[in-house]
């Protein structure tokens, strides 16, 4: 007699469990948001670099054109995707001094209406500059 391999009755109540629960988990795949890659949000990063202060806290950043400290800030606004131990995405970065940086992100000083107008004008100024130093034209930024 010939072996063969196990096979389900196709009377069985649990015959398709199986092959639903692939088919499922597939759809899903396949339907979830493509994610950036590191090169593309590297991009973002990069055109921080060699900029000034666009945070310009008064009182605390020195607004100077050659100060060395200057990093890529993320937004910590929900509205930019920020949440806990997640970072907003990279397009919500700007240039800003140690000091600014220090200001928006760990001092306890600032209410959450300065952190946010401070981020927001930021934002405003930097976006048209980054938009000019990346080659991005209006409404060629892709949808994430």
């Amino acid at each position: 007699m010939k072996r063969t391999g196990f096979k389900r009755k196709p009377d069985s109540p649990f015959s398709s469990f199986a092959n639903r629960a692939t088919a499922e988990r597939r759809a899903k795949k396949r339907s979830r948001p493509r994610k950036p890659t590191v090169a593309e949000g590297s991009k973002y990063l990069a055109a921080c670099r060699d900029e000034p202060c666009y945070l310009r806290v008064p009182g605390i950043c020195r607004l100077n054109p050659n100060d060395d400290t200057v990093v890529p800030c993320h937004s910590n606004l929900l509205e930019h995707g920020k949440g806990k131990g997640i970072k907003a995405d990279n397009r919500f970065t700007f240039p800003g001094c140690g000091a600014c940086h220090f200001w928006l992100d760990q001092s306890r000083e600032p209410t959450k209406e300065q952190r946010r107008d401070a981020t927001l004008d930021a934002l405003a100024r930097w976006e048209p500059v980054r938009d000019r130093k990346m080659g991005i034209t209006e409404g060629a930024e892709c949808s994430q």
